[in-house]
């Protein structure tokens, strides 16, 4: 099996876990899942080594965190993702989920020159990578509407560590 899926061949997989895809969201999967594969075995990024693998167990969380997103009724301005590691869920959630700017917060340079990539190659609008520990972040960039995470740490510590990055009416 190729490690880099055409588009059509994400569609039909997602298809076959319950999602359709547009063209665009198909092509944009198959771009992240082709460099996500590729950088996996050399960096160890995720635990699953190809791309069906990827969009089984960790790409279905992004498209239902989106499908949960365009619930909100007022869309945040801002959102952080903080640990984003590999860019997940981040990277695919932007797929399907473009509401306002968007900031991957990885401490690890190796990590976030992936994400750099991956951004750049999908022309990921409003979506920036920042390389840095949570507590490190810019003034400017602290006052998230929406804080969004993936196994970054334990949750009840998540939560309390969180408070000082989110707006007066963030979520």
């Amino acid at each position: 099996m190729n490690s880099y899926p055409e588009a059509r061949e994400v569609a039909v997989r997602a298809k076959g876990l319950g999602r359709i895809l547009t063209d665009d969201q198909a092509r944009l999967l198959s771009v992240y899942l082709g460099l996500l594969v590729k950088w996996n075995a050399r960096m160890n990024l995720v635990g699953p080594a190809t791309w069906t693998e990827i969009l089984d167990t960790l790409i279905q969380d992004s498209w239902h965190l989106a499908d949960l997103l365009h619930t909100l009724q007022a869309q945040p301005a801002q959102t952080l993702d903080l640990g984003a590691g590999a860019g997940l869920p981040g990277i695919p959630l932007r797929v399907f989920w473009q509401s306002g700017e968007y900031y991957l917060v990885e401490p690890r340079q190796k990590r976030a020159i992936f994400m750099e990539q991956a951004v750049a190659h999908m022309k990921l609008p409003l979506t920036k990578v920042i390389c840095a520990r949570m507590e490190a972040l810019p003034p400017a960039r602290r006052e998230a509407d929406l804080i969004v995470s993936r196994a970054f740490m334990p949750w009840q510590k998540l939560l309390a560590e969180v408070k000082s990055c989110l707006a007066p009416q963030g979520r």
